[in-house]
């Protein structure tokens, strides 16, 4: 069986639960994100949810960047 579909494997074929407890979208900068929140100030992208190309351009959003936050200026969560 030959499954097309846009959707990530995570979502058609979902692990336990457990793996994305962790998981939360926010907004950085403008910029809607999946990220994997490991404490209070520090967050790991994962997915950059935004249509915009220039964004995937920037460096600060590529998947595997780590976020860190000394206030929640510039960040909202969805």
């Amino acid at each position: 069986m030959i499954l097309y579909t846009m959707m990530p494997q995570e979502l058609i074929f979902p692990s336990e639960t457990e793996a994305f407890s962790n998981q939360q979208m926010i907004t950085y900068q403008g910029v809607p994100l999946l990220v994997d929140v490991s404490d209070q100030q520090n967050v790991q992208v994962i997915r950059l949810l935004s249509s915009d190309p220039q964004h995937f351009l920037d460096d600060r959003f590529c998947p595997g960047a780590k976020i860190s936050f000394t206030n929640t200026e510039g960040l909202s969560a969805f």
